[in-house]
């Protein structure tokens, strides 16, 4: 019913088609909607977006997020749909997600979605996984 809110993974592959959606923005209720599926606190939303929880509990569910938030949201969408492909389920993925790893200096690879380095960090593991190509 609502997951229309969210583009498919195929929008996800093609940057231009990232940028149109990210300039467009995504309601909160698209956040909501992706938190739910992946098992995500509001504290931990609101910190990969960039947004201060409390700002983040005022948006009600049609606020429309800015470029720069829409394109986070754009990014975890992506990051948990090739982690879903990965791992072959997505509640693997998820466990990936909280549990500690050498190659992130023993932070979860959670913790590092807060910046575009640590997505690029977290996407350049997933991609090396995939391959069976282990550092």
């Amino acid at each position: 019913m609502q997951e229309s809110i969210l583009p498919s993974n195929k929008l996800l592959t093609s940057p231009l088609e990232i940028i149109k959606l990210s300039r467009n923005g995504f309601p909160k209720q698209a956040a909501d909607i992706l938190s739910k599926r992946i098992d995500f606190r509001d504290k931990e939303m609101s910190k990969i977006l960039n947004i201060s929880e409390r700002t983040y509990h005022r948006y009600n569910s049609e606020t429309i997020f800015d470029t720069a938030t829409s394109e986070k949201l754009l990014q975890l969408t992506a990051l948990y749909a090739k982690g879903e492909d990965v791992f072959g389920s997505l509640e693997n993925f998820k466990i990936w997600m909280r549990h500690p790893h050498v190659l992130f200096e023993m932070k979860a690879p959670l913790e590092l979605l807060d910046t575009n380095t640590g997505f690029r960090m977290v996407e350049d593991e997933l991609g090396r996984i995939e391959f069976g190509v282990y550092i």
